[in-house]
């Protein structure tokens, strides 16, 4: 890690779900360290001349799942989960309004499944699901993979979408309902790529 000559790295916060650009702060080999023992990214404020851990007065940390150099080594990226907005204007990016993307939807439709889990909410569809429990539920994932089938073989491209839709927001419920998360779905297919 090559550092600048006030020991510096420039550090790029990316969210680790939507890809999102967060922030851009600054590490040292100290508030570097503190992040990865810690799990909390730590920054150094050139401003006031000390570290600081992103959230410690907010509540809105960011919890550190990965980190990586660029290709001259003098640039940090680290990927997290951001525990509330992460700019202090109240917004998601210190870069501007939030953009939707894919990853977007995607992240945001498993934080309101994990939300359900977590913080029952009477009259929800999500919610009477959990409540039948897993065996209803594994029982919708069948039924849409059927729906899926018969969809396909048709020409209806806007009903086989839809259909598409519900298979994946099903899915997602199982996957929460069986405590596995999307990213480790996600390693096993990467590790599939490589063999």
């Amino acid at each position: 890690m090559k550092y600048d000559k006030n020991g510096l790295i420039p550090t790029i916060i990316q969210d680790s779900r939507t890809k999102e650009v967060l922030m851009l702060g600054y590490m040292n080999e100290i508030s570097f360290n503190q992040t990865v023992e810690t799990q909390l990214v730590t920054f150094f404020s050139r401003s006031r001349n000390e570290l600081w851990v992103k959230g410690a007065t907010s509540g809105n940390y960011l919890e550190l799942v990965d980190w990586s150099l660029d290709c001259d080594e003098d640039t940090l990226l680290i990927q997290a989960k951001a525990k509330g907005p992460t700019c202090h204007t109240g917004t998601t990016s210190c870069f501007g309004e939030e953009k939707s993307t894919p990853f977007g939807t995607l992240s945001k439709l498993m934080e309101t499944i994990d939300d359900r889990f977590t913080n029952p909410q009477e009259g929800s569809y999500i919610q009477s699901l959990i409540e039948k429990g897993l065996p209803k539920i594994a029982q919708k994932v069948g039924e849409e993979g059927v729906e899926i089938v018969i969809e396909a073989m048709r020409n209806e491209p806007q009903l086989f979408k839809e259909e598409a839709a519900d298979l994946l927001f099903h899915f997602l419920i199982l996957l929460r309902a069986k405590e596995v998360s999307l990213d480790e779905i996600m390693t096993v297919l990467s590790r599939r790529m490589n063999e």
